[in-house]
Formats: structure tokens, C-alpha cells, sequence
């Protein structure tokens, strides 16, 4: 029990690491949302000193990018907002887009006669090397979220891969 003074947790009291926590934005649905994304996404894991090695720093940046610019290019008529989130649990990173385009994209194939289309498959791709998921999930109002959890190589975690059951639900913010 706390007595006021004193702050060390319990005995077997899981306490979260200062870095962990879940922050969202909106960005229009711009080309220019790409890459200011991608920098706060950044900012954010430097900031808050999540561990997070440079190799898996630039597969979740690499995720965000793919993932704003096909919110952005393929939403956009239909969702002239998309929402940036990215959540930091013990051991775990997970970033999500979500938009208002009912549409549900699968992976393509890689095609070499194909100079685009392959954004999806490298999301993929970039979680299964790094020992994450992935997934497409309808919003209750009609639209999408994207989401991709990695584990931060080197920090034990006692829980499991974030997913959408598992894994705070998405949710808008309050209305102000």
C-alpha cells in the first residue's frame, strides 16, 4: 500500500516503463501528411526514449509512410482526415492508420513489371522480420484501421504481440 511518501510499487506490482503509453493525431489527407507523419512518429519514440533500435526505428517509419500515403492516395475522396496512432506497451511498438474508405486492401504480389502497389507487402513483410502482426480491421463507423505491432528487440515483455482483441481498441478522442 501507499503510505503518501513512499512511491516503489508492491511487491510483483507490474509498473509501466516511463515510455510507454499511447498517443493519436489527425492529418488531412495530403501528400504533405507523409512525411510530417513519419517525423512526428519519430520525434515521439526519440522523445518519450523508447528502446528501439535504429533498424526497427526505420521499419516503423517505413510502415508509416506506406501506410499515411495509402490512406492518402486510395482514402482520400472518402476520408478527407486520417488518424495517425502509435502505442508503446512493455516490449512491444504499434502503429495504426485509420481512415473512412470502407474498402479493406489486401497485399499484393510483387510484380516486376509493376512500379507501384507493393506498399501493403512491404508493411507486411517488415512485421514478419521483425517478429510482428498485422491486420485490416473495419472502425465501427464504416471505415478502417491498418495496424502493425513489432516487438522492441531487447526488452523483456510479459505480454503478448499486440492485436486488436488483446490491444487497447482504437478510439477517438473525446469531443472537445
Amino acid at each position: 500500500m501507499n503510505d503518501g511518501g513512499n512511491l516503489r510499487p508492491e511487491p510483483g506490482q507490474v509498473v509501466p516503463a516511463a515510455y510507454e503509453g499511447t498517443w493519436r493525431f489527425d492529418a488531412p489527407a495530403l501528400d504533405s501528411s507523409v512525411p510530417q507523419s513519419r517525423h512526428a512518429v519519430r520525434d515521439l519514440l526519440v522523445g518519450q526514449r523508447v528502446p528501439i533500435g535504429d533498424d526497427l526505428l526505420q521499419g516503423v517509419l517505413l510502415i508509416v509512410s506506406e501506410l499515411v500515403t495509402n490512406a492518402v492516395r486510395h482514402a482520400g475522396v472518402l476520408s478527407p482526415k486520417i488518424g495517425v496512432e502509435l502505442s508503446v506497451s512493455a516490449g512491444w511498438v504499434r502503429v495504426a492508420v485509420e481512415d473512412q474508405h470502407p474498402y479493406r486492401p489486401k497485399a499484393l504480389q510483387a510484380d516486376d513489371d509493376e512500379t507501384g502497389g507493393r506498399g501493403l507487402l512491404l508493411v507486411k513483410t517488415i512485421t514478419n522480420e521483425a517478429g510482428g502482426t498485422c491486420d485490416v480491421q473495419h472502425t465501427v463507423d464504416g471505415g478502417k484501421v491498418i495496424w502493425a505491432s513489432l516487438p522492441l528487440a531487447g526488452v523483456t515483455s510479459r505480454t503478448p504481440a499486440p492485436s486488436a482483441p488483446g490491444w487497447p481498441a482504437w478510439r477517438r478522442p473525446a469531443p472537445s
